[in-house]
C-alpha cells in the first residue's frame, strides 16, 4: 500500500475525477493499492471516508478510518456485510461537461434569497422530507427556484466545491410533476456550473429511475455507482 498526501496528490491518484475533485477539501490523506484509491479527508464536520476502484479493498481501506459514513465504489453481496452498517445507499454520482438541450421554462428559473426560505421549507416538507439538504446547511452556496403564480413549485440547491459543481435538493411538488420543471431547473443551474466550474455533478439513488431518466435526457452521461453505508 502506498500512503500519499494533500489533494493534489489524491485527486491525481484518482484520475482527477470530478468525485474526487468534489470529496477532497482539507486535510487528505489516500490510501493507495492496485486498482484502487481510498482517502480520509478530515473536514471540521469529521472525517470524510471514500474511495474508487474495488469495493472490496476499500473497505479494508477505510473501515479503521473513524468516519461514521464510508463512501465507497457500488458493493455487491460480502462485500460489506461483516462491517456493523446501520443504514446503506445505493447511488450514482453523476456529471457532464456539455451543455444541456435547451428547456421549455427555464427563463423562469430564478436565485432564492433568504426571504424565501420558508417556502423553501414548505416545499421540501410536502415533496421531499427525507433531504439532508435544507435552508441554513452550511454546504449550500445559494438556491434556485420556480414559482407558478407566486407559489414555490420547484427548488434546488447549489453545493458545489473543489472546482466541480454540484446540485442536491432538486424538488418539484407533487401537484406540478409531469410537466417539465425538474428538467428546466436542472437545465438552468448546469448552465451556470458549466460557466462556474465547466463540470456538473450530482448524486441519485439507484432506484430512482424518474430522476435517472431526466438527468440522463438533461446530459449526465457520465457516471460513477456508489454504496454509502453508515457505520454504528
Amino acid at each position: 500500500m502506498e500512503v500519499v498526501t494533500g489533494r493534489e496528490a489524491v485527486v491525481a491518484a484518482a484520475g482527477d475525477s470530478p468525485y474526487a475533485r468534489l470529496n477532497t477539501q482539507g486535510e487528505v490523506t489516500g490510501y493507495l493499492v492496485a486498482g484502487t484509491t481510498a482517502w480520509v479527508d478530515r473536514t471540521p464536520a469529521g472525517p470524510l471516508a471514500c474511495a474508487v476502484g474495488e469495493p472490496a479493498r476499500a473497505v479494508e481501506l477505510l473501515a479503521a478510518s473513524g468516519a461514521s459514513w464510508l463512501h465507497l465504489p457500488r458493493a455487491v453481496a460480502g462485500e460489506v456485510d461483516h462491517l456493523p452498517v446501520a443504514h446503506r445507499d445505493d447511488w450514482d454520482f453523476l456529471w457532464t461537461a456539455s451543455p444541456p438541450p435547451p428547456r421549455p421554462g427555464e427563463e423562469a428559473v430564478t436565485q432564492l434569497t433568504p426571504a424565501d426560505e420558508p417556502d423553501i421549507e414548505a416545499l421540501l416538507a410536502a415533496a421531499f422530507p427525507e433531504t439532508t439538504t435544507r435552508p441554513g446547511d452550511p454546504r449550500v452556496r445559494a438556491w434556485f427556484g420556480i414559482r407558478a403564480r407566486g407559489r414555490l413549485v420547484a427548488c434546488g440547491a447549489d453545493r458545489s466545491r473543489g472546482g466541480v459543481g454540484f446540485l442536491a435538493g432538486l424538488t418539484v411538488h407533487p401537484d406540478q410533476r409531469g410537466r417539465g420543471l425538474g428538467a428546466a431547473l436542472t437545465a438552468a443551474v448546469v448552465r451556470r456550473h458549466l460557466t462556474g466550474y465547466g463540470v456538473s455533478s450530482l448524486g441519485v439513488l439507484s432506484s430512482n429511475a424518474p430522476a435517472l431518466r431526466l438527468y440522463r435526457a438533461v446530459g449526465f452521461t457520465d457516471s460513477l455507482a456508489r454504496t454509502s453505508v453508515r457505520i454504528t
